[in-house]
């Protein structure tokens, strides 16, 4: 009788920024896809803040990187773990494989180092540094500061399996003993990172393509150490629509950008995972359809293009799918980040009456606040310059008659269309040419909602009041 089989280890993925600046596009994208493989197959999504330069690690950095996730929707599990508080750890594995033969001490100076790289280039053989102390006995060391450097194969090669871009493989001859420990005794990031993915159980390393050169160091340390290798998965880096890398004009901003600029979080999660990752021709989805559909064999090989059309028309999407009351949430969000007066909660229940009106065209939350000024405007009435215009001696004088007309009629759809219409024939005029005025009066701007929308929103008095004002 067979041994019942194990069942498979949980999927633990995490995000591991630099707290040296905001959380940009490409880091967004990074957490994303890392956040929808764990979350997909019930797995953990953890959170380490990659602090060990000091010198450019600031609190504010860690900071808003947190509140950029938060924003996202990315939760993690567990609190974040700082990896400079784990040195000692770091330190404690270097000296094991320094115990086990599998690193030395290395005593050669900075002009050592480098005089055997001049001679190298002078000689046209490889200027990676070969340390005479790989093999030294330690009886001959001195009493000097010292590196530890892994003792890496000289020979063969190192494959990397990995998820997205195929079988890697990287010759041996073409990698150094690279530096695990400082001679001040502070670990390289090199090992930092190995160390604490080992031991935060990590099962899949999704991040970018630049990254892949150190996949091929790192798999030595997990090969040194006996541990079992992560699976890989290296993205290709995110471009402009013009195929060049990423930069500030192409949309590389931080994530508190998008989030000032008044883009739904659904809509920046549908849109980044749309960014180098397909699931056929699906281009606007739920979040639990991107949890369920997402993997690595979707991801493909050449570097996304970045394009803010595309961001609108899924932003627009999204506005329409969201439900009224989180949608008058998401704009008190927005109101906040852009430091804006907060909705009251007269104003908020109106918007969320007016949402059926406000949602069809609306690219972006600043969009929808336009289009729903008339209901957010207090008397007196602001009005643009178009607006203003509209409003001469003949259209100020038909306002004033459709005052009391108006004070009196059945206030639905139907009477208002009759009665308005009505008038405007009166004149001898079409509706069109009355509505202008009536924008003014009610909008104070020359582009507004219909009529008639508006009107039925604000209700009789708020309405006869606005267009009592704009006749005098």
């Amino acid at each position: 009788m067979s041994a019942a089989s194990s069942p498979p280890a949980p999927v633990v993925t995490r995000f591991a920024p630099s707290p040296t600046g905001y959380l940009h596009i490409g880091g967004a994208r990074t957490a994303l896809f890392n956040w929808l493989y764990a979350r997909g197959r019930g797995g953990k999504f953890l959170l380490r803040i990659e602090d060990t330069d000091r010198a450019r690690s600031t609190p504010q950095a860690t900071a808003a990187i947190l509140a950029g996730l938060d924003w996202l929707g990315l939760d993690w599990d567990g609190e974040p773990v700082s990896q400079f508080e784990r040195a000692p750890r770091h330190a404690e594995v270097a000296q094991a494989m320094l115990a086990a033969g599998h690193a030395y001490k290395c005593f050669a100076t900075q002009d050592e180092i480098a005089a055997f790289r001049e001679a190298a280039r002078a000689a046209g053989t490889s200027t990676l540094y070969q340390s005479p102390w790989r093999d030294a006995d330690p009886a001959t060391h001195p009493d000097a500061p010292f590196v530890v450097r892994l003792k890496a194969p000289r020979d063969g090669v190192t494959l990397i399996d990995d998820q997205v871009q195929g079988q890697v493989t990287i010759r041996n001859d073409q990698l150094d003993d690279m530096i695990c420990l400082r001679s001040d005794g502070t670990p390289t990031y090199m090992l930092a990172v190995v160390v604490d993915d080992h031991d935060m159980g990590v099962t899949h390393i999704i991040r970018g393509d630049d990254h892949l050169n150190n996949a091929a160091r790192q798999m030595q340390i997990y090969a040194a150490m006996g541990w079992d290798v992560p699976v890989f998965a290296h993205i290709p880096l995110i471009h402009g629509p013009d195929g060049k890398k990423l930069s500030k004009r192409h949309g590389a901003l931080g994530v508190e950008e998008y989030r000032a600029m008044g883009y739904p979080p659904s809509a920046m999660r549908n849109y980044l995972a749309r960014l180098g990752w397909s699931h056929g021709d699906d281009e606007v989805f739920t979040d639990d359809e991107a949890k369920s559909w997402f993997d690595l064999a979707g991801i493909g090989k050449s570097a996304a293009r970045f394009d803010f059309k595309k961001l609108d028309h899924v932003s627009g999407q999204h506005i329409a799918m969201t439900d009224d009351d989180a949608l008058v949430l998401q704009l008190q969000d927005y109101l906040d980040a852009i430091g804006g007066k907060p909705l009251s909660a007269p104003e908020a229940r109106a918007l969320t009456n007016a949402m059926p009106l406000l949602k069809p065209g609306s690219k972006t939350l600043p969009q929808l606040l336009e289009k729903a000024n008339f209901l957010l405007a207090t008397r007196p009435i602001q009005r643009d310059e178009k607006a203003e215009d509209s409003l001469d001696g003949v259209s100020r004088g038909i306002l004033k008659e459709l005052t009391p007309r108006l004070q009196n009629a059945s206030w639905d759809r139907d009477s208002l269309e009759d009665l308005l219409n009505a008038a405007a024939e009166h004149h001898g005029m079409k509706f069109g040419k009355l509505a202008a005025p009536l924008r003014a009066a009610l909008a104070g701007r020359a582009v507004a909602p219909s009529v008639f929308d508006m009107m039925l929103l604000l209700g009789r008095d708020e309405s006869v009041a606005r267009i009592a004002e704009a006749a005098r």
